[in-house]
């Protein structure tokens, strides 16, 4: 089925925590989502007839449940989200339609006309996260440009955006007012040589870097 390419995705962050995500499909692929989508906090049901070593490491460590026959209609009751990564044409187009039905975000792997999302190419930071999507039409180009990202984003951005949580917390705390009153006080910092520091190898806690701009506790 061709595809023009025209679609225009909506970009969104999911909270996935305890929500439940069915996998069909039990290769390489699948094991590289189920992956991701454990990191991400989802209860994972995988349904697959021939589960790799890995899934079946995961299932017997409690990371996933594990389903080791072929997928039937009905596998996504009370799913959230869908991924189907399997080599069958008919499974792949039975497994979207159900998941239509049900109302579920569904992605058949390198099927666009047969997902309602897809997945970017994401450069993780700790809590910082960019992601980089073409639409499904060129997705080297998209990886190309995380691993460009990846170098100009060093490690010490996790640690950076962590700290700047936390003194957040503290501005919102601890000085009255609203927005005009705070809204400077986060641009100075964030202004400040604060990442260079964290990357050279400083540590200041959120105490520190609030005394340093802020001046001291403020009622």
């Amino acid at each position: 089925m061709s595809r023009d390419y025209t679609t225009r995705y909506y970009p969104v962050y999911l909270d996935l925590g305890d929500r439940l995500a069915v996998v069909v499909g039990g290769g390489s692929v699948a094991a590289r989502k189920i992956r991701t989508l454990v990191d991400y906090g989802a209860r994972v049901l995988v349904v697959a007839p021939d589960p790799t070593a890995e899934l079946e490491r995961l299932a017997t460590d409690g990371a996933i449940a594990l389903e080791r026959r072929g997928y039937v209609r009905g596998d996504l009751d009370g799913a959230f989200l869908v991924v189907c990564a399997t080599d069958s044409e008919e499974v792949n187009r039975a497994v979207y339609e159900e998941a239509d039905q049900r109302g579920c975000l569904v992605n058949v792997v390198d099927v666009p006309e047969l997902c309602n999302f897809i997945v970017p190419s994401i450069v993780r930071r700790g809590q910082l996260q960019l992601a980089i999507s073409t639409g499904g039409a060129a997705p080297v180009v998209a990886k190309r440009l995380r691993r460009h990202i990846e170098e100009y984003v060093g490690e010490e951005w996790g640690p950076y955006i962590e700290l700047l949580g936390e003194v957040r917390m503290l501005v919102m705390e601890r000085v009255p007012g609203g927005e005009a009153e705070r809204k400077p006080i986060f641009e100075t910092i964030g202004a400040s040589d604060l990442l260079d520091r964290i990357g050279s190898g400083e540590r200041p806690s959120a105490e520190d870097v609030y005394a340093e701009f802020v001046g001291g506790d403020r009622p």
